[in-house]
């Protein structure tokens, strides 16, 4: 396939910059798996579309307040950093925008330093001053995506952190979890909808711009993921007793699909995972995907498009547009039955 297919009309101005409060009053689009009409509601809603016996999976993963600022030593030019993943001893796995080269002092905001010992291969490490989690939590700001203009407040520690965050290492919030609120899990309780977890580690790997025409020539990067025994014994037993395994996310379907051999069940499993999800992929385990609206010619949009059907999604992303949903992290959901 062509990464030209990936495309779909879309209004900047839609691009959500705030969530809508309580979270789960955003809009819900409902998209028949496959293609059929779609029906407009509230994430609050969704009980409604779920049954006794199903199961409901998360992303439990922390966002890091990862993003750091400051200026070169000697010479004063501004960097801003996105602390990735540790690496050695107080080393830490970075983004850096701006020019740097190896054994370049920065002073970062709060007074610690930071060194830069190793650049090259399209990764930048460097040694800190300090250490890094106390750091993060005097000066560090939520890592927001570029599409956000504007820069981040103290709201979006809690805004972009969804309630199930337990173990931190991400950089990026899985989206479709924002949307969860005590309400809606009482009311899924209630109806004897379960929950489980799992851990992806969102990194660079799922923002990695396709750049190859072809996209099975794309080369997906890895995140750390965790489908713990328990996790994997709720999604066997679900699936043997007629329910459904419903993902709350892209980073849920990656890591479930990832751990799934041929014959529909799961173990658990621990490590890097690199699954890239095309039109043509088999499912073995999600049957329900909930998630966000993405952006064009991305991987998350081609994982989803494999869910839903090319075609389907892509007039489902026309009508979001007609009918003025709010896109990206902060915007609406789309439920795919």
């Amino acid at each position: 396939m062509l990464l030209s297919e990936f495309d779909f009309p879309f209004d900047a101005s839609l691009v959500a910059d705030h969530p809508v409060e309580p979270r789960d009053q955003a809009r819900l689009l409902v998209l028949p798996r496959g293609g059929g009409p779609c029906a407009h509601h509230r994430v609050a809603d969704l009980p409604r579309f779920l049954k006794a016996g199903d199961l409901v999976v998360v992303n439990d993963t922390k966002v890091l307040a990862a993003r750091l600022t400051g200026r070169k030593r000697p010479g004063g030019g501004h960097l801003e950093l996105v602390l990735v993943k540790p690496f050695g001893s107080n080393q830490w796995e970075v983004l850096c925008k701006g020019s740097i080269r190896v054994g370049q002092v920065i002073e970062l905001n709060g007074g610690a330093t930071a060194t830069v010992t190793e650049q090259g291969a399209g990764r930048v490490v460097m040694k800190f001053s300090s250490p890094v989690p106390a750091l993060l939590e005097k000066v560090g700001r939520m890592p927001l995506p570029p599409y956000i203009k504007r820069e981040p407040t103290k709201q979006d520690h809690r805004w972009y952190q969804t309630m199930f965050a337990r173990t931190a290492g991400a950089i990026a919030a899985p989206t479709a979890g924002l949307h969860f609120t005590e309400g809606l899990m009482e009311t899924l309780r209630a109806r004897n909808i379960k929950l489980a977890t799992v851990t992806l580690h969102v990194g660079p790997a799922t923002f990695r711009p396709v750049t190859a025409e072809r996209i099975d020539e794309h080369r997906m990067g890895t995140e750390w993921a965790e489908l713990p025994p328990q996790t994997a014994t709720a999604i066997n037993e679900t699936r043997k007793a007629g329910g459904r395994v419903v993902a709350v996310g892209t980073t849920v379907v990656r890591t479930l699909e990832a751990a799934a051999p041929t014959d529909g069940t799961v173990q658990p499993t621990q490590g890097d995972v690199g699954l890239f999800i095309t039109p043509g992929y088999q499912f073995k385990i999600v049957d329900v995907l909930m998630t966000n609206f993405h952006l064009p010619r991305t991987t998350l949009l081609m994982l989803v498009s494999a869910f839903a059907g090319l075609e389907p999604l892509r007039a489902a992303y026309a009508e979001a547009v007609r009918e003025k949903y709010r896109f990206y992290s902060y915007g609406d959901a789309m439920l795919i039955v």
